[in-house]
C-alpha cells in the first residue's frame, strides 16, 4: 500500500526542496541528500508506486521506458554515462529498502567495487 506520506512523495508535492536533476511530465530526478558516490542522483516516477513490482504490475509501457531513459539521461548529465555508472533498484525490506515510493539511484564518479560483500 502506498504511503503518501513517504518523503518523495513530499517532495513531488513540493513539500520538501530538492536539487533536481531533470523533470518531464512522469519523472522526476534529484541529487541524493546523503550521497554514496560523488554522483548518487534519484529518479522516481511521478505516479504513486511502492516498488519495482508494482510499477512492472501497473504503469503503462510509457511510463516504464520513459523512467529508464530518465535514468540514463541523468547518468549523461551528471557526466558518468561514457565512463559507467551503477544504477541500483531496492525491492523491499530484505534489500534495505527505505522509502515507500520506486527509485532508481544512479551512482558514478568513481570505480565503485563490488556489488554484494561476499559472506
Amino acid at each position: 500500500m502506498y504511503d503518501d506520506n513517504n518523503i518523495f512523495a513530499k517532495i513531488l508535492r513540493g513539500e520538501i526542496p530538492n536539487t533536481t536533476v531533470l523533470e518531464d511530465d512522469s519523472t522526476l530526478a534529484f541529487d541524493d541528500i546523503s550521497p554514496q558516490a560523488p554522483v548518487h542522483a534519484l529518479v522516481i516516477p511521478k505516479n504513486k508506486y511502492v516498488s519495482l513490482n508494482d510499477f512492472a504490475e501497473k504503469a503503462s509501457d510509457a511510463e516504464i521506458a520513459n523512467l529508464v531513459r530518465a535514468a540514463v539521461k541523468v547518468a549523461d548529465k551528471k557526466g558518468v554515462k561514457e565512463d559507467g555508472y551503477r544504477l541500483l533498484v531496492n525491492i523491499g525490506p530484505n534489500s534495505h529498502q527505505e522509502v515507500p515510493h520506486l527509485h532508481f539511484h544512479v551512482l558514478g564518479g568513481r570505480k565503485l567495487g563490488p556489488m554484494l560483500v561476499k559472506g
